[in-house]
């Protein structure tokens, strides 16, 4: 297909039927035209604008522990990985970044870690109704991988609004591919459906350019987020991470990240979509084009700096060094300066 041709009608066709062929996706990741990219950005970017105005919304980030009992060959913090630096943070550090995120005006906590037994049910229950009682205007959002359907069902319970579980990718052979034998796909995709079922706002994603990703892989992840309608869909480059298997596989790319953002906008209008760190990471300006191509959500880290260098689930992450206050004011500015208003507010999903 010679998408430069026909480009606009082409990108018009995604906009009205939320829908894509494998044969056009596979031209818009081809491409090199730069007419018909930069039709996909801005017709992306017109969709965000017409469900958000100009708003980006900011979520404040704590990384809760580095600890893992997975063994996922892509990721930094696998249980194999013996140089990896394992920390938790107590109940009392997380309800300070609270705190902390609350006075620079966060209203949604996001809480991430590993897969990590430490953190069971009446830990993270206590911390989460902790912090739901003394921050009641404010989104509670958990990131904890896989758990039971009572746990996730407890959690919500004792007041955790949203949960992020990225599926990884929509093809079970793809899936046995990138995790160990004991992981499975279909627990993932049942866990995903559990969450949705008790009343989170769900967020999936999948990674770019991971290892033997396909057109035909890319293309089951973006009909299964047609198909489950996630409120939130996190998509970034795929960044190696050292002494991991896939240590020296190539990573993602920045270009095929845009792309696929821009996609996503297009299938799926009311997408919560955001400009990831690792965006940041490979490219200086990667958030803010991440945001020209229809993201409209970044989340800036509120976790404790001594800290920060260890949760390195991919190689050279940047903002390690940073205090809240100066990751969110660096945040607004850049922002500010494409023409877009960071907003702090808890951004609920809404069709």
């Amino acid at each position: 297909m010679n998408l430069s041709e026909t480009h606009s009608s082409i990108i018009d066709d995604i906009r009205l039927s939320h829908d894509i062929s494998k044969e056009v996706l596979e031209a818009i990741l081809a491409t090199d035209d730069k007419a018909s990219i930069e039709y996909l950005r801005s017709s992306a970017r017109e969709v965000a604008t017409q469900r958000f105005g100009n708003k980006i919304f900011m979520r404040g980030l704590i990384e809760i522990s580095s600890h893992c009992k997975n063994d996922c060959l892509y990721c930094g913090l696998r249980r194999s990985n013996r140089t990896a630096v394992r920390y938790r943070l107590t109940d009392e550090q997380i309800y300070e970044c609270c705190e902390k995120g609350y006075r620079l005006g966060f209203r949604t906590f996001v809480m991430q870690g590993g897969e990590d037994g430490w953190f069971d049910d009446e830990r993270m229950c206590r911390i989460v109704s902790t912090v739901r009682k003394k921050y009641p205007d404010c989104a509670i959002t958990l990131s904890l991988g896989e758990r039971s359907q009572e746990s996730y069902q407890a959690l919500f319970d004792a007041g955790a609004n949203r949960y992020l579980l990225r599926h990884e990718t929509a093809s079970p052979e793809h899936y046995a591919r990138l995790h160990p034998s004991d992981m499975s796909f279909q627990n993932r995709m049942e866990c995903l459906q559990t969450l949705k079922d008790i009343g989170y706002q769900v967020g999936c994603g999948f990674m770019v350019g991971s290892p033997y990703q396909t057109i035909d892989t890319i293309y089951s992840d973006i009909q299964f987020i047609r198909g489950f309608k996630p409120q939130m869909v996190g998509i970034g480059p795929f960044i190696p991470a050292h002494d991991t298997p896939f240590a020296e596989m190539p990573q993602g790319t920045v270009a095929a990240t845009l792309r696929l953002l821009a996609v996503i906008r297009l299938i799926h209008p009311s997408v919560l979509l955001p400009a990831t760190t690792a965006l940041g990471t490979l490219h200086p300006r990667g958030r803010e084009l991440g945001i020209q191509f229809g993201a409209n959500v970044v989340m800036p880290n509120l976790s404790p700096v001594d800290h920060r260098k260890d949760y390195s689930i991919y190689d050279n992450k940047i903002c390690t060094g940073e205090e809240a206050a100066e990751c969110r004011a660096c945040t607004e500015q850049r922002i500010r300066k494409i023409g877009f208003e960071t907003v702090v507010s808890r951004g609920d999903y809404s069709e």
